[in-house]
């Protein structure tokens, strides 16, 4: 399969070789046999970032599913629609696979296309225009060729939010976890400083699927716990986060803000590295409370390519005369 730069198959031939019949092989060896691999011809293409938006109550999280629809599966087809290229071809990557039923205010995604576009407020209305009310893209710029969504970030920002009161406000049910309990915000504060460094965070991960690479340990720059009235905001930054990381702090930290376990049982936890030592403790926090808000990367990764558009925001509509008087 022919592959142009990152290594990705070519969207103009992505079947074809390109090598003539004449041209010397080469030889590569794996572990175990000699393999002869053809030298092959990369095709220029254009690489497009994008900042989303989304509501994830009625999808089955981010990665790739048909049914139920997933994030990435709904931005994909609208993608496909307007480009009129293949899925595969298209190469279309998401920053964090967040799971169902969590939301995002900052997720970046890329895809690939083999020509370029002179503008993108006309892609960037159609996308949003065929998407679903409940997913936005609030930006879409040209990317350099070497920046890549997930593997170029440098850290990711997490917010979980707690309604702390007796009754739930109803505004806040598809975003905020209901806790009666009134929290010791100290206590939990106190806790969430032991989370931040380089830690091996085994036993704060679930089983992973299949198609993750288990790297346990993070670096946590920032665990903040804000109150905002009866809103409480758990602000984590980490390099990384394993599958349901987050959603294990913080189920451990609300135990702790309920006195049922002081502070200090978190550096026991983290150095037991078994799921089954926080098991004894806390369950996973529900995901509805959890949005992604921000992915961070170093600013060489967000340099705009020579010869680009400009970045879209979106369009403001304007009105130069008013047919109709207010009433």
């Amino acid at each position: 399969m022919n592959c142009g730069a990152l290594g990705l198959p070519s969207p103009l031939f992505p079947n074809a070789h390109l090598s003539s019949a004449n041209s010397n092989s080469v030889s590569a060896e794996d572990a175990n046999h000699l393999v002869m691999v053809k030298p092959t011809i990369t095709l220029p293409h254009h690489k497009w970032r994008l900042l989303i938006a989304y509501d994830g109550t009625h999808y089955a999280g981010w990665q790739f599913q048909v049914s139920p629809p997933t994030i990435q599966c709904i931005v994909q087809k609208a993608l496909v629609q307007i480009t009129k290229l293949e899925r595969e071809d298209l190469h279309f990557v998401g920053a964090s696979r967040t799971d169902k039923g969590v939301h995002a205010w900052g997720q970046v995604a890329h895809f690939i296309t083999p020509f370029n576009y002179d503008s993108l407020e006309t892609i960037h209305a159609a996308l949003n225009g065929l998407l679903p009310s409940d997913i936005r893209v609030r930006e879409i710029s040209a990317a350099m060729p070497e920046f890549h969504a997930r593997f170029s970030a440098k850290s990711k920002v997490y917010h979980y939010k707690i309604f702390n009161d007796s009754i739930m406000d109803p505004f806040q049910r598809h975003y905020a976890y209901h806790s009666v309990y009134k929290l010791n915000t100290a206590a939990m504060r106190e806790a969430a400083k032991q989370f931040i460094g380089k830690h091996d965070f085994s036993a704060f991960v679930n089983a992973s699927r299949n198609d993750r690479v288990l790297d346990p340990v993070k670096t946590i720059f920032r665990f903040d716990v804000i109150e905002m009235g009866a809103l409480l905001q758990l602000e984590v930054e980490g390099s990384g986060f394993l599958y349901r990381q987050v959603r294990n702090m913080v189920a451990l930290l609300l135990q702790i803000g309920k006195e049922a376990i002081p502070p200090d049982i978190v550096p026991k936890i983290l150095l037991a590295r078994d799921r089954r030592e926080l098991a004894k403790y806390a369950l996973s926090a529900p995901p509805h409370g959890l949005c992604l808000v921000a992915v961070k990367y170093k600013e060489e990764h967000l340099l705009l390519p020579l010869g680009s558009p400009t970045t879209s925001f979106g369009m403001h509509h304007t009105v130069s005369k008013c047919k109709l008087p207010f009433y």
